[in-house]
């Protein structure tokens, strides 16, 4: 019988167990960290009623999109030449059915994470993935929610990835009521040119100035030089703390009524983070972050590391007016980020700020004499009803392959014991990283190890 190659689909991330360690570390601070700030975590189903995913895409997304078909229903007859289920290729959609359909049993204003894979249909290449997690978080109110929250953001995004150590960042924020106020200054009125303008805007950083220039005042745009340098000089505006943000948003001048509603909520915002007791020097504003998706309405983030820049954002979110408008007609007006973690995961490994992480495995118990096994056993018992994780060698073999099975797998600790240690009531401990070994009493082995795991843990 041919065999069929062992391959996966390309677009998917699968790890080797230490490399897999080290990304469910980071889910674990993830997750710690939202619900050090009280986000409630919910689940959504992988698949999505296809009407109800789609409710408000188009475009790219649509095209992106992984329709699901049993074998039973293949020849069945589809809606719109669409079938009936489809995979989500987001965790906004999907919060925003939940929210819906469950909006009478939650309480508002609803604080939830989320973390679970999404699937997209993208072109196979490097660093683009089919499969991949999204980590987000969102504040929902009924009826309004206070700018208050928008501030709260940050403060969350900071805590994650300060204990994530992977480097200096910033979180740069912009809210798009000033950008919408600013562009109606300079005469584009129309909802739909200023949302064009906004996705032009939003490529300055990878594009340059000059392409953001030629786009405004090219085919289609069509706005003067005089009203394309005054949005290049708008989008270039930075700050190095907050009352520097505050000086620059007052220099813009006057404006509209839209206009003056976002610099003042800029203002608060920016106030509240310092607040919280995120130091200025981990976020900024940078009148360029625009997002490109249409609902954002206020404010908007983008973070990123101040050493990589060429890794992009790897956090961002902003404030939606009505987030579950398509499904009911009460008033769901939310504020939220995402991460989205196999991206990242590939990329700080790519750029080496991560390495293969340790095993989760502390002691592994070598098997010296068949007839011992009990006691092996016995041993493990122990440590582990310390909580301390132990594997024990169930069959007979060389010791110095023992050894190696155990540094291969990266464990540290190896516990031998034959009859010399069973005669003294000791057993040997060989430390696999030091290179070296130490013989302790059986009723000291658990206090001796949780010392060496103690004083590793610190020296990490």
């Amino acid at each position: 019988m041919a065999l069929t190659p062992a391959r996966t689909m390309p677009g998917v991330l699968e790890l080797l167990p230490l490399d897999q360690i080290a990304f469910q570390r980071m889910l674990d601070t993830i997750r710690r960290n939202y619900e050090r700030f009280g986000f409630l975590p919910i689940e959504t189903p992988v698949i999505e009623h296809s009407d109800v995913l789609l409710t408000k895409t188009g475009g790219e997304t649509e095209r992106q999109v992984y329709f699901v078909q049993s074998t039973g229903s293949l020849n069945a007859e589809t809606k719109n030449g669409v079938p009936e289920l489809a995979l989500r290729f987001d965790l906004t959609v999907p919060l925003a059915r939940y929210v819906a359909e469950h909006e009478h049993d939650l309480s508002f204003p609803f604080r939830r994470y989320q973390m679970q894979r999404v699937y997209r249909g993208e072109r196979a290449q490097r660093g683009r993935f089919r499969e991949f997690y999204q980590c987000d978080i969102d504040v929902i109110g009924k009826d309004s929610l206070s700018v208050r929250y928008d501030a709260e953001i940050p403060a969350v995004i900071h805590s994650v990835f300060r204990e994530l150590n992977i480097g200096a960042f910033t979180i740069q924020l912009n809210n798009r009521k000033l950008m919408r106020g600013y562009f109606e200054n300079l005469g584009v009125t129309d909802p739909e040119q200023q949302m064009l303008v906004l996705r032009e805007v939003d490529k300055l950083d990878k594009r340059g100035p000059d392409y953001v220039r030629e786009t405004l005042t090219g085919e289609g745009f069509g706005l003067s030089a005089e009203a394309a340098e005054k949005i290049l000089a708008f989008v270039q505006v930075r700050s190095t703390s907050v009352d520097d943000a505050f000086v620059k948003l007052d220099a813009l001048g006057n404006g509209s009524e839209v206009f003056e509603q976002g610099r003042a909520e800029l203002k608060e915002v920016l106030g509240l983070i310092r607040d919280f007791g995120v130091p200025e020097s981990y976020f900024a504003l940078n009148l360029s972050i625009a997002r490109g998706l249409d609902y954002y309405t206020g404010t908007v983030y983008e973070t990123t590391l101040n050493d990589h820049p060429g890794i992009g954002s790897i956090c961002s979110g902003g404030r939606y007016e009505n987030l579950a408008g398509q499904y009911t007609k009460s008033h769901l007006p939310g504020v939220g980020i995402s991460i989205g973690l196999t991206r990242l995961y590939w990329q700080l490994r790519d750029a080496g700020l991560i390495s293969t992480a340790q095993s989760t495995v502390d002691v592994l118990v070598t098997q010296m004499d068949p007839s011992l096994l009990p006691t092996y056993l016995a041993v493990a018992n122990d440590l582990r009803g310390a909580g301390i994780a132990t594997e024990v060698v169930m069959e007979s073999g060389k010791l110095g392959k023992q050894f190696k099975y155990a540094d291969r797998a990266g464990i540290r600790f190896a516990i031998v014991i034959g009859e010399d240690e069973v005669a003294k009531d000791v057993v040997t401990v060989k430390d696999l990283r030091r290179e070296d070994q130490f013989e302790v009493s059986r009723a000291d082995l658990v206090k001796t190890l949780r010392v060496e795991l103690a004083q590793a843990e610190i020296g990490r």
